[in-house]
């Protein structure tokens, strides 16, 4: 046995990130989120290599929700559907051939060019159907129901993601234009119940440690309350309802995040950095919602700032969250969160704070180009995330480390 374990081949780099989805996809996700808008607002000036079809604005979009959000995503989905089933988890070159159509598509869309949209459409279109194929195979062999609000969430994210990429291949700028509004409310209902799954357990453990009891229990019938309203302000928005009326559908579906915020009231211990940051995700999805349906109901300022302030906001904050929590778990660790994680909030709040108040008239704009400061914070934050968590991802398990 001692020798066996003596000549055991050490586990290389390619090994341990292609053990779980997290550990290769949360840092590619972190290098595009910090990346993307540096070469976006601070070195390209707002503009892509080569002019086609679809304005760069739109490209920026698409990078955002699809690069950036969606490695995130291919990260959560193929750690979160084995641990949540006791099944299987993808490994090696499952995980590494989705890796490289993300890839692929984000090579590609660094150009803006006409011809660049095929290629991304072909390698995004892939892994987008690739992920609600798997949620149903493993639905399928677990013989379980309680993937169908994920599978929903991912089937409607493959299917906008196919309007927007065939709407970027033909060159029709409006249609691309509504996708990719559909994709972030699809992405802002994924992460509703993403928060409604992680949230329990994180603040049970917060207030209990030892994990002996779980004194939180929400409300069972609020827990898919804020992905439900965003599944009908959706549904509004495809079936092509009035401003006035999808207005307070929006405001609807932000209050209903807004009610995940005071459920965060804990007492004292609502001030651990990983309850702010969980309910500072549902406070800017929700305030950002709430302002998309101010705006079209006649406030002074347009739709743009709010949906950054849900998206980048909201959706930044909650994604950052969960690369800080379960980073932490999945490495064999635990809280209290590392202080350059704590720092990264921070960031990322400064960054939405600067990218969106401005516009709606709150803060002045800040000195320098547009939008600079701000994009330099926000990758300051994943950047921070990165630092401290990368030696953590890229070895093997706290626990396994010490047998050895």
């Amino acid at each position: 046995m001692t020798d066996a374990i003596q000549t055991a081949r050490a586990p290389t780099l390619a090994d341990i990130l292609g053990d779980e989805g997290l550990r290769l996809f949360f840092p590619l996700s972190a290098l595009h989120a910090a990346l993307w808008p540096l070469l976006w607002a601070v070195v390209n000036g707002f503009a892509l290599p080569f002019d086609g079809a679809i304005p760069p604005g739109l490209w920026h979009a698409h990078e955002m929700l699809f690069g950036s959000f969606g490695a995130a995503v291919l990260g959560f989905i193929t750690t979160a559907i084995p641990e949540w089933t006791d099944s299987r988890r993808l490994q090696g070159r499952a995980l590494f051939a989705l890796a490289a159509l993300w890839g692929i598509g984000r090579v590609a869309g660094l150009a803006g060019a006409d011809a660049a949209a095929v290629v991304v459409a072909v390698a995004d279109t892939a892994w987008l159907a690739a992920l609600p194929v798997y949620v149903a195979a493993v639905s399928w062999r677990k013989r379980t129901v309680r993937l169908v609000g994920v599978l929903l969430w991912l089937s409607a994210l493959a299917v906008s993601g196919a309007v927007v990429h065939a709407a970027f291949v033909i060159g029709d700028v409006e249609r691309a234009q509504a996708g990719l509004h559909a994709a972030g409310l699809v992405l802002l209902g994924l992460l509703g119940l993403v928060l409604t799954r992680i949230s329990v357990p994180v603040t049970n453990l917060v207030l209990d440690p030892g994990q002996s009891s779980s004194p939180y229990r929400p409300h069972p019938g609020r827990l898919n309350l804020a992905p439900g309203l965003v599944a009908i302000a959706l549904a509004g928005e495809v079936a092509g309802l009035s401003p006035a009326v999808s207005a307070y559908l929006f405001i609807a579906a932000g209050a209903a995040f807004l009610d995940r915020v005071a459920e965060s009231f804990i007492g004292r211990a609502v001030f651990r950095a990983e309850i702010l940051a969980l309910a500072g995700s549902s406070l800017m999805a929700g305030a950002g919602l709430l302002l998309v349906g101010a705006s079209r109901l006649g406030a002074g300022f347009a739709e743009t700032p709010a949906l950054h302030l849900a998206l980048i906001g909201g959706l930044g904050l909650g994604v950052l969250a969960v690369f800080a929590i379960a980073g932490l778990f999945h490495t064999g660790r635990t809280f209290p969160l590392p202080a350059a994680a704590r720092l990264a909030v921070a960031l990322l709040i400064g960054a939405v704070a600067l990218r969106v108040l401005p516009e709606l008239g709150v803060l002045p704009a800040p000195p320098g180009p547009p939008h600079a400061l701000a994009a330099l914070l926000w990758a300051a934050a994943f950047l921070s995330w990165l630092k401290v968590y990368w030696p953590f991802l890229s070895r093997p398990r706290v626990e396994e480390a010490a047998v050895c």
